[in-house]
């Protein structure tokens, strides 16, 4: 998948984190054009903020140690933490719309299928294949493939298939191309015809019925986007991938009871639809992002849209299966998770989205973002003092919520996929193993957010090989510029 480009920061930029933060309080007559100016298309001084919310998680942290009622304070959170929890954990999944059958197929809304392709020789056939086999009437649908400046065998592929689908098209991007993937999908977006625009990566393995199963929630009200759930196909290579299928299973968990309680569901790329009118109320993919999927779904919640989540079928993708790669990958997620909340906090705090998907979206941002981070001065100060780490209650409760959805994840899954139900020991230990395999978040994190705060954005074009049906293995490679 390829990664997009951003301008470079300015690295000799003076670090005024409070200017930053009070100067998004200006200009309040001009709110209604900033919010389609600038809100839609990414805001600058990333780095100064970031500067100033690691200041303020540390600054906070030491005077928690340093006051009689910082303990009191920690438990207080901690009690409100479980009680979002318990709404979570107890909350019932909402029912399953019916899929399309050949009596309401002809009625039927039409879809393009998008898919922004780079270097993808290894994947590019089968995917192109699936996609002009699905089990939808072929004048309801078309398959749009935008290769990215391939510079290996990728654009000869795709100019032999074009004339094989008469559905399939293929847009050749010239080198230097703005916007990366964001940049090929809005090149794209005006010249397909479909009512729902669905995103594939270009090693996703479809199955033929998915559209029939996806395009029922758009009838629902106020969805604009579902996100299919993501399954990794090679998931008994290595500890590594073994360890992304439970990932995927809590996620999908995690996704379902947030969007039952009123809380936020959140698209994830490959296996993405987003309805026509929705993504035209948001401006398009953003490409001033290194993640599409998590910035357009801030910005689908604040324009009022609902995300929903389909469970099965599901769409496969290749996990990566080394340390390195999986390092490489999970920090550009977190750097694009993180981003987002930079960018549109004030549209967070000030938008009329509802009690409870802001309560999810901060409960979220606190256990994956800022207790992460907080943990390491939290640690140096109980060294210090020769005390337990005050966060240590929030800590408790964030691991048994990872647990308990972990388990419960797996367990749903493989009760949806079979008759006979798991045995405790074997869930068990899945759980403890894909709790172990989630550690890697703990460091991830505070990196995350102490490089964003340091260093100054450098140009970087990353992307994740595709091995397809070879036996090379998964390699995530990058270059600057």
């Amino acid at each position: 998948m390829s990664q997009n480009r951003w301008p470079e920061n300015e690295p000799d930029a003076p670090l005024d984190p409070l200017a930053s933060l009070f100067s998004d309080w200006t200009d309040p007559e001009m709110e209604e054009e900033e919010f389609r100016s600038d809100f839609f298309q990414g805001l600058e001084g990333r780095r100064k903020k970031a500067a100033f919310v690691l200041m303020a998680i540390w600054g906070l942290v030491i005077t928690l140690h340093s006051v009689s009622w910082g303990a009191i304070l920690v438990l207080l959170l901690t009690v409100l933490l479980f009680l979002q929890a318990l709404r979570l954990i107890l909350a019932k999944p909402d029912p399953v719309p019916p899929r399309l059958t050949e009596n309401n197929l002809s009625q039927a809304r039409s879809v393009s299928l998008l898919v922004a392709a780079k270097n993808e020789e290894s994947v590019i056939r089968n995917l192109v294949d699936q996609l002009c086999h699905l089990d939808y009437p072929a004048e309801k649908y078309d398959v749009w493939i935008i290769d990215d400046h391939s510079t290996d065998k990728t654009p000869q592929i795709l100019d032999e298939l074009v004339n094989q689908y008469a559905h399939l098209q293929v847009i050749h991007r010239p080198a230097g191309a703005g916007g990366g993937k964001s940049g090929a999908l809005n090149e794209v977006l005006p010249l397909c015809r479909g009512d729902i625009i669905g995103v594939f990566d270009a090693d996703a393995q479809i199955p033929a019925d998915l559209l029939r199963q996806v395009v029922p929630y758009f009838d629902q009200e106020k969805v604009g986007a579902v996100q299919v759930r993501k399954a990794i196909a090679n998931s008994d290579d290595n500890f590594w991938t073994r360890g992304q299928t439970t990932e995927m299973a809590l996620d999908i968990y995690f996704q379902q009871q947030r969007i039952v309680t009123g809380g936020m569901g959140e698209l994830r790329g490959n296996g993405q639809f987003v309805s026509r009118q929705a993504l035209a109320s948001c401006g398009g993919w953003n490409e001033q992002t290194i993640t599409d999927d998590l910035d357009l779904t801030i910005r689908l919640h604040l324009d009022d849209w609902k995300i929903a989540v389909l469970v099965n079928p599901p769409v496969q993708e290749e996990g990566v299966t080394t340390a390195i790669a999986l390092w490489h990958q999970r920090n550009r997620w977190a750097e694009g998770g993180y981003q987002r909340y930079l960018d549109y906090w004030r549209w967070i705090m000030g938008q009329p989205m509802g009690w409870p998907k802001k309560l999810d979206l901060f409960s979220f941002m606190l256990m994956q973002y800022l207790l992460p981070t907080a943990a390491i001065p939290d640690f140096l100060m109980a060294l210090t003092r020769h005390h337990l780490p005050l966060l240590t209650p929030l800590t408790y409760v964030v691991i048994s919520l990872s647990g308990w959805g972990m388990y419960q994840g797996l367990n749903r899954l493989e009760l949806q996929s079979s008759q006979s139900r798991p045995s405790l020991i074997s869930r068990l230990g899945q759980t403890i193993f894909g709790t172990l395999y989630m550690l890697h978040w703990l460091v991830i994190m505070p990196c995350v957010t102490a490089r964003m705060a340091i260093r100054p954005k450098r140009l970087k074009w990353v992307k994740t090989v595709h091995a397809g049906n070879q036996d090379e293995s998964l390699a995530l490679k990058g270059s600057e510029s």
